[in-house]
């Protein structure tokens, strides 16, 4: 399993057959959101070796905070096929139904990056967001690759 850490907040992969589980956990809901994102971007390149070139601003909404993370990652994603960028730092504001967000990072270079995997969208497949007893928040689902 990957992970990376950052004080309480951390972002992870599980294993799920052929496709890849994201995992994001943080103090708060938009933190652990930010930190999934992160675990997402992973799968293609260390989001900690990118330095941001550009930012894109990104809001969606979903009538539970599960939803709205599966369209989060699926709007992340999106930008990454269309613009051609890979993502390395994100800010979010969210209030479990809206969210609105910037995902600073650089266009995807074939020759300095090994793109060897590309994920192609979020599913419900393992999908939580869920506040622990510890008060962190966990949010996860399968993302297929």
């Amino acid at each position: 399993m990957n992970a990376r850490m950052s004080g309480p907040e951390r972002w992870e992969h599980f294993s799920h057959g052929a496709d890849v589980g994201v995992r994001g956990v943080a103090p708060t809901l938009a933190g652990a959101f930010e930190q999934a994102a992160l675990a997402l971007t992973a799968i293609v390149v260390d989001p900690a070796s990118l330095e941001a070139e550009e930012r894109v601003e990104i809001a969606c909404r979903a009538p539970d905070a599960e939803l709205l993370l599966v369209d989060w990652l699926n709007a992340i994603v999106y930008e990454m096929a269309t613009r051609r960028l890979v993502f390395g730092r994100f800010e979010v504001e969210t209030d479990g139904r809206s969210l609105r967000a910037q995902a600073f990072g650089r266009p995807m270079d074939a020759d300095e990056f090994d793109l060897a995997v590309e994920p192609k969208g979020a599913t419900y497949t393992a999908l939580s967001v869920a506040r622990g007893e510890d008060g962190n928040w966990t949010a996860q689902c399968v993302v297929d690759v």
